[in-house]
């Protein structure tokens, strides 16, 4: 690729939001074959990820201009519960992918201190680095990109029924809980559309995911990780 071709491809302003995305399905993909390199692909996608996300962070400073109210965060919260509890009560209920065993740390690691570690960036990278990057992608960027492709000039929480339901339907694919998926992307949309503020699916995302991983440690229940 020419010079002047690859400086124009460096600046596309999708760049920043589907890299980070990118990178991540990349470095989950192997775990299917290789289940052995689970822990250290995790490890090394939370760092990679998380410092993409870092390099770029002045690109998504009008993604998070916009702070909560108190009532909002609240909602955040609620709704971040909620799909908490739809992710695993109706377990077993819905369609799902093939789940394998998933990601135990005591069976992974070598001893109980490298097993604890584990789990602590499982959850530094579910709760904090995996909201940021999968909310800048599908609700920040797709979601705005399927109303208008020059998607910085959509404002946040603009509303088409192609891109609500079809970010949903998509987020709701990513997962090996099809249905609980996409129930999750319908909420998450949803409180998008509401609060027309980012910062609020990415907190409600991170409850989700650190209210699992915490009850994942709790009961033993692996599979949900």
């Amino acid at each position: 690729m020419p010079k002047k071709s690859m400086a124009g491809f460096i600046r596309k302003p999708w760049l920043p939001y589907v890299v980070p995305f990118a990178l991540f399905m990349l470095l989950t993909e192997p775990a299917r074959y290789f289940p052995a390199l689970v822990p250290y692909l995790y490890v090394t996608k939370t760092v990679l990820v998380g410092g993409t996300l870092w390099l770029w962070r002045h690109v998504y400073a009008d993604d998070f201009a916009t702070v909560l109210t108190p009532g909002e965060f609240v909602v955040a919260i609620l709704c971040g519960l909620l799909v908490l509890v739809l992710w695993i009560v109706p377990e077993g209920l819905f369609y799902q992918l093939d789940s394998g065993t998933g990601f135990n740390p005591y069976v992974m690691a070598e001893s109980k201190g490298l097993a604890i570690g584990l789990i602590a960036i499982r959850l530094i990278g579910a709760s904090i680095v995996v909201p940021v990057m999968e909310e800048l992608f599908w609700r920040s960027f797709l979601m705005r990109y399927l109303v208008d492709v020059d998607f910085r000039s959509v404002a946040l929480g603009t509303f088409t029924w192609l891109s609500f339901l079809g970010v949903a339907i998509l987020f709701g694919l990513e997962h090996h809980r099809i249905v609980a998926g996409i129930l999750a992307g319908l909420l998450y949309g949803a409180l998008l559309l509401r609060q027309k503020k980012l910062r609020g699916v990415v907190i409600a995302h991170g409850v989700t995911n650190f209210g699992l991983g915490v009850y994942v440690v709790v009961t033993g229940n692996w599979l949900f990780w």
